[in-house]
């Protein structure tokens, strides 16, 4: 099956040859590259265009968001599953993708996802959080839990059945899709018990406490808009565990 890789950037000359070298240097056969960039003054453009045809397709103008940008590569591609990479984020390795094709077709699911792991932005070997997505089920959005986005897989079938991202939400528009693909549509799913994607902390979602606060609004628009019943108090409740994986990721870190 061709797997549709789709990259959204903006401003990112000091990032995104780390993410488009962990996608090219990837060993499954049959990956189409899709940068969708939303009109870059500071580079970008010129070192995307570096690699000639290994992109496949290259977009560049304004657009209304992250989520804009998803929605239009999700309308270009041409393989059977479509995967994310952001321009600040990397595959922990060469073997990510085919690990998750591989678990995708074992358990006969539409739908994978896998660990992630925080690094800071200067240090992408300094490990600041594990994300661990084991512990996901559907009846957990209620909480605001959901699968690590960056490396969730899932077949197009599956997008034409959910729809796209709503530009409704400017943070958590992947949660509320989310619940629409797992929950509302019950689509099948599998889990990949390990880190397959490096993201830099500091991304849109991750940049403090206004941030964090308008987050967790959407994720209770989000339950709300698809029958979910949940409320802000719920959804804090998951505080604990997020503090539990920084403490897993500095551990991480003593033993290595």
């Amino acid at each position: 099956m061709k797997v549709s890789i789709i990259t959204v950037a903006f401003n990112s000359a000091t990032t995104i040859r780390d993410t488009i070298e962990s996608v090219l240097s990837q060993d499954y056969p049959q990956i189409e590259y899709i940068v969708i960039d939303g009109g870059s003054t500071d580079g970008t453009l010129d070192i995307v265009k570096e690699y000639g045809p290994r992109v496949a397709k290259l977009i560049s103008e304004p657009d209304r968001g992250i989520y804009d940008a998803m929605n239009k590569g999700i309308q270009i591609i041409t393989g059977e599953i479509i995967g994310f990479l952001n321009s600040d984020d990397m595959y922990i390795d060469s073997q990510a993708v085919s690990q998750l094709i591989a678990a995708m077709k074992s358990h006969k699911a539409d739908c994978v996802y896998a660990d992630l792991i925080y690094v800071a932005p200067e240090n992408t070997n300094k490990i600041l959080r594990y994300y661990n997505s084991a512990r996901f089920k559907p009846s957990l959005f209620q909480y605001g839990w959901m699968p690590a986005h960056p490396t969730f897989f899932a077949k197009k079938s599956a997008y034409d059945k959910a729809g796209l991202f709503s530009l409704d939400y400017k943070i958590a528009a992947d949660f509320e899709l989310l619940v629409r693909m797992l929950a509302v549509n019950g689509t099948s799913y599998t889990y990949l018990p390990k880190p397959i994607v490096r993201m830099r902390a500091g991304g849109v979602s991750t940049s403090g406490l206004s941030h964090s606060f308008l987050l967790n609004r959407e994720i209770v628009k989000a339950c709300r808009a698809n029958g979910i019943n949940t409320n802000l108090a719920k959804v804090l409740l998951k505080i604990p565990m997020k503090l539990m994986e920084l403490v897993q990721g500095r551990l991480i870190n003593r033993t290595r």
